[in-house]
């Protein structure tokens, strides 16, 4: 849901609200988030089914 969520507060906002930083801060948390959260889903997906 993430992964679609970011992409259309980007893309769907309106003008009014856009801003270089705001813009970068979407995509930092786009591009980081995901990945760094990732082996915490995985390690959970494994004890789950130990």
């Amino acid at each position: 849901s993430w992964f679609i969520t970011a992409p259309m507060f980007a893309y769907l906002k309106p003008p009014s609200i856009s801003s270089p930083s705001l813009d970068l801060v979407v995509s930092f948390l786009y591009s980081v988030v995901p990945p760094a959260v990732n082996p915490l889903i995985y390690s959970m997906r494994n004890q789950e089914l130990k």
